[in-house]
Parts: C-alpha cells; structure tokens; sequence
C-alpha cells in the first residue's frame, strides 16, 4: 500500500514539474534534445566538432530566459555522449514532431522505473528490514531536485536506471545462485557503456560483488576469475562497439570522446581561472553551497535559489539523516546489516561518483549536487536508517529532549532580541513531537512515516506549481 501511495505522488508531481517547467529550463535540456533531434532527422549519431559550444552565446540565451528569437540549435555540446537514451527517445520524438513535454514524460516514466528498482534492491539486499526499502523509495519519489531532473530531457534519468537495475543484479547474485542470470548483468553495464561514463563505477562495484561471492564460498582464483566472464564478456562487447567508433572518430587513446570534449568547450569557466579570480576560499564555499544545494533543490540552470529557510530544512535533514546513522552504526556495530559486503559495496559506490565528481570540479566549475545522483541509492540508505534510528527508544527520547530545549532556547532569545524564529521553532517542536510519538506508541511509526511523505509531496507540489512558474515569469 505504502509503496503504491509513493508511486501515486510521484506520478502527480512529475507531471507538474514536467508541464510546469518551461521549455529548456533544466540543464544542459536544450543539448540533449537536439542529440535527439539530429538522429530522427539525419538518421545518424552525430559527431562533436568545434563551434558546437559558444559559451557567450549560452550565457545569453540562459539569461534572457531562452527567448523565441534566439535559437537553440547552436547548443550541441551533448554530441559526445553515447547514444543509447537518445536512440530510444527518437521514436517518441517523430511520433510527437518534436514536442518537448512527450519527451519529458518519457524521461517521467523512466524515475517511475527507478523508484520501484530502488525498492526492489533494497529490499532484496536487506530483506530482513523492510521499512529500509519503503523509505528509499519515497527519497526517490520526494527528492525536489530528482523529481526535477527526471521530469526533463536529459540521460541522467537511464543511466541512473540501468545503475538500479546492476544493484537489484547485485542484490541477487549475493543472495541467490551466482551464474543464472550472469547474462541480465552483463546487458545492463554494457547499456550503462551505451548510456553515460556515471555508470562506469558499478562496474567496479559489480565486479567486487562477485569476487566476494567467490570468495565467501571458498572459491580458487581461477574459479573466481571464472565468474566474471558471463557478465563481463557480454558488457565490454557492448562498449567496445562505441569505443572503437570513437577511436576512429576523435583518435587513441579518446574512446569516450572526452579529450575531444574539453577541445570543443572553449570558455566553459575551468577552477584553476575561477580560483585566480575569486580565490580559493570563494570557491570552496561556492562549491560546498551550490552541491548542497543543487542536491536537494536548485532549479533551471541553477538560478532559481529556494527560500533560506527551505534549506534550513534540508540542512536539518541532512543532519539528522548522518548523525541517526552514526548512531546506528556505534549502536549495532557488527550487528547491522550494513556490516559485511553490503555496506562496503554501498560505500565503494558513493566513493567512486563523489570522487568521479571531485575529480570533475577540479578542471571546470560544476558545482551541482545532481551529480551525485547516481550514488543516490547509497545516500538514500544512509539518510532513511539514520531517521529511522531517530525512532527508536533512547535516541527518540534524547532527540525529544534536544528538540525542546532547543525551541525553548530560540523562543526565549527571540523574544530578547525582538525577532521570534518562528520556522526553527516550529521545525524543532515537529521533530521532537513526531519521535515522542514513535518511541511512546511504536503501532503509530508507518503513519507518522506516511505524514512525513505527504509533507515532502506538498512542498514538491508547491515547488512545481507555484515557485517554479513564478521564478520564470
């Protein structure tokens, strides 16, 4: 039931971020559509070349707001990306002529895909917690930034897909006899090699699943390496038909096109000249509030800022998500079901896309939390148990504690200084009234989960409805 209510508020607000938006007002949106455009009317993968990037030109168009009289057609700087979502995209584009919004409820359809996969691999890597699966799905769902995102064209939204579907195949291959489905892996990392370099890493995270596998059942080397090959043959036979294309194309050792990339986004504002420009310190405080922000909610091209006190709540998320966690993990230690090979699977894939993304910002300034998107799963697991842990006995009523004293601190302080914090107040009071509740009737814990989802639906919906529209208008 609860899963079925998720489904239900993300498919409204999907909808209205997808209608609600304007056109090209996600990132890089106008760039991924025409990849799109370019093979439905040529019937060919395009090929990125000097002159598909002019920064100047960018810059206008995405401050005027992407007025009718400037085009969108110089905006190919996408051309280097594999071309899996764009090819499964061109039949809806022709039966559409074009139209933006059947694309965008293409993509909808594919953040449908990844809440129930989300679900599925939690739960069937942590079958003996439940509720763990039920809440990452409602991340999925709640998320404003994903919902966002998997509202608008862009192939983020099948390779974080295809990233689900190795975890459910990863899930399965600990838990279940490790050949029989070797195949369904194999299809999936080579579609990831089709679709974007962010599902390069669950290769890695793959291929330790397995060894561990091996390992765990006492398995020679030779068996082991054995083992890789009814995935691993199928994915690099897959890749390889895109990276000897590029080979050719852009020349060794360019196989994904990268090098060729950087050559053609002349003017893409790079660290090194930001640094000597603002300074470190302006640009390590840049990064570090755009990424928080841009994770949970920072729309258009990263100009449509929320509200200070919608990422007051967030940061008061985000806290209790990693201090529960803590928590849970001194509480538990090798009694969690994060102990062992499924924890340092989740941890290896966060650390490879954070580093990935590290990596990224070192060479150009592209501080957006949306890259880390595709180490959701890990970040949703982390954030769902650590509120969950909030829940349960001491820790609810140390957390009630800590949340009155607080509201009775900023109430008092407010009241000397003339200026009562209504927000932080009401906000303390809420959590501290929503654990009371669960340590002291544990029956009311699905429903107080179920206030919760409700509450982030509203102020998704408020965000597609309300603050989007008017911040372009």
């Amino acid at each position: 039931m609860f899963i079925f209510l998720i489904i239900c508020g993300y498919l409204v607000l999907a909808w209205g971020f997808a209608t609600q938006t304007p056109p090209w007002q996600v990132p890089d949106e106008p760039a991924h559509y025409n990849y799109i455009r370019f093979i439905a009317t040529t019937g060919r993968l395009p090929i990125l070349q000097p002159g598909d990037y002019d920064q100047n030109y960018l810059s206008e168009i995405v401050s005027r707001g992407f007025p009718p009289e400037l085009s969108i057609d110089p905006l190919r700087y996408e051309f280097h990306q594999p071309p899996l979502y764009y090819l499964l995209m061109t039949p809806v584009f022709l039966l559409f002529g074009g139209s933006l919004l059947p694309l965008r409820l293409f993509s909808a359809a594919l953040g449908l895909l990844q809440i129930l996969l989300a679900f599925t691999a939690v739960r069937r890597l942590f079958p003996e917690r439940p509720a763990w699966g039920i809440g990452v799905a409602a991340v999925f769902a709640f998320l404003p930034q994903h919902v966002a995102m998997t509202s608008g064209v862009n192939n983020d939204t099948l390779a974080e897909t295809l990233i689900l579907g190795l975890w459910v195949w990863i899930a399965h291959e600990l838990h279940s006899h490790p050949s029989r489905r070797a195949w369904i892996g194999g299809l999936l990392l080579g579609a990831g090699f089709l679709t974007k370099t962010t599902v390069y890493p669950m290769a890695l995270v793959a291929l330790v699943a397995v060894l561990a596998r091996a390992a765990r059942e006492g398995r020679p080397w030779p068996e082991r390496l054995q083992r890789l090959l009814p995935w691993l043959l199928p994915a690099l036979a897959m890749g390889a038909l895109w990276w000897i294309r590029n080979g050719i194309l852009y020349g060794w050792p360019d196989l994904l096109g990268l090098q060729q990339h950087d050559r053609v986004v002349v003017g893409q504002p790079r660290t090194a000249e930001w640094i000597a420009r603002y300074g470190l310190m302006a640009t390590l405080d840049r990064f570090r509030t755009f990424t928080f922000q841009s994770f949970w909610g920072q729309f258009g091209w990263m100009g449509v800022v929320l509200e200070a006190r919608c990422y007051f709540l967030f940061a008061w998320l985000t806290a209790l998500g990693f201090l529960g966690l803590v928590l849970h993990l001194g509480r538990q230690r090798q009694r969690s079901p994060l102990w062992g090979i499924r924890g340092i699977l989740l941890l290896l894939a966060l650390g490879l896309t954070a580093g990935a993304y590290l990596w990224y910002n070192l060479s150009f300034v592209q501080h957006q939390g949306r890259y880390l998107f595709p180490a959701l799963l890990p970040i949703a697991l982390g954030l769902v148990i650590g509120w969950l842990t909030w829940a349960e006995g001491s820790a609810a009523r140390g957390l009630g504690i800590a949340c009155g004293l607080g509201a009775v601190t900023l109430g008092v302080a407010g009241i000397i200084q003339g200026d009562l914090p209504l927000f932080p107040i009401g906000l303390f009071t809420g959590t501290g009234l929503m654990v009371w509740l669960s340590a002291r009737f544990p029956a009311l814990r699905p429903y107080l989960g179920l206030a919760l989802c409700f509450g982030a639906f509203a102020l998704d919906l408020h965000l597609a409805l309300r603050v989007i529209p008017s911040a372009f208008h």
